[in-house]
């Protein structure tokens, strides 16, 4: 089902996406004209869809690319009912709601290339989905694999309490993570919680169980370039985390960038600043293709 928003330029249409066992809220940008890319955008853990408008509307406008922005299952615009009866999970989000998005887009974007950009989670675990088949660039920003060790202090600090003090005992209490009260901002469900504090306090994240409780990791099925971005002054993923998922890409060509902030005429950015419109300054470095180097 298509809502049109806006008809002037850059046009944007609210989309319900099928996913298995639910429905997903998204929202599609178009250029004025005729495409040359579709993007699907995944986004970080907790971070609401609209937090990506400017940049998709930036890519609809500036660089002539559809952008695809969505909602996980049970969260932001697809939440449907209360939070502590969900019984969504972090891999349903990579594994189920990612590859549903790319459909979606697919469907309404016929015959142009496909790419992703994976904010965070949103580029953790595309190589174990299905459907990657055909993405045609995959560009990881500040998505990494973490242990709560290898954060930088004071950070580290926070992560840990994330993990082991007020967080957990409230998300048993109240049966979801809730943001605001934990200093993380949106409300999680509890399997969502409890699924991604498995990963980030274990040394190797999510890889012992890939091939077992996890699809295999099989990035040659697409073989498309993939660009991993880090941030110099991102505490959460630093970017040695950032380079742990290249043996995760194996089967593509894969290009590690740092962008430190300063080069950009800003003073920091981190970890969520990364699409926020007064970081424009940086969005041409992250879709720029391996020869403008």
């Amino acid at each position: 089902m298509l809502d049109a928003l806006s008809g002037a330029g850059v046009t944007e249409e609210r989309l319900t996406i099928a996913a298995e066992g639910c429905e997903l809220a998204g929202v599609l940008f178009r250029p004025a004209g005729a495409p040359r890319a579709a993007v699907v955008i995944n986004g970080a853990t907790g971070v609401p869809q609209s937090y990506y408008a400017h940049f998709a509307r930036w890519l609809a406008a500036e660089q002539g690319v559809a952008c695809l922005t969505f909602d996980y299952r049970d969260f932001g615009a697809s939440a449907t009912g209360a939070m502590r009866e969900s019984a969504a999970t972090m891999s349903q989000w990579a594994l189920l709601d990612q590859p549903a998005a790319r459909a979606a887009v697919r469907g309404q974007v016929p015959g142009v290339p496909v790419w992703v950009i994976g904010h965070s989670l949103g580029g953790m675990m595309m190589p174990l989905q299905d459907g990657i088949d055909d993405v045609t660039r995959m560009i990881c920003v500040a998505s990494g694999l973490v242990h709560h060790s290898q954060h930088p202090w004071p950070y580290q600090g926070l992560a840990r309490l994330f993990w082991f003090g007020h967080a957990p005992l409230l998300t048993r209490l109240l049966g979801y993570l809730p943001g605001r009260l934990t200093g993380f901002g949106e409300d999680l469900p509890s399997p969502v919680y409890w699924e991604w504090r498995r990963w980030c306090t274990s040394p190797e994240s999510y890889l012992p169980e890939v091939g077992v409780g996890l699809p295999p990791a099989q990035w040659a099925r697409s073989g498309a370039p993939v660009d991993l971005i880090a941030l110099s002054d991102d505490s959460v993923i630093p970017p040695a985390c950032v380079a742990r998922l290249e043996p995760v890409y194996e089967g593509g060509q894969v290009r590690k960038r740092v962008l430190d902030p300063a080069d950009f005429g800003l003073k920091s950015v981190g970890h969520l600043g990364i699409f926020a419109r007064r970081n424009s300054a940086l969005w041409p470095a992250l879709i720029a293709d391996a020869g403008a180097d």
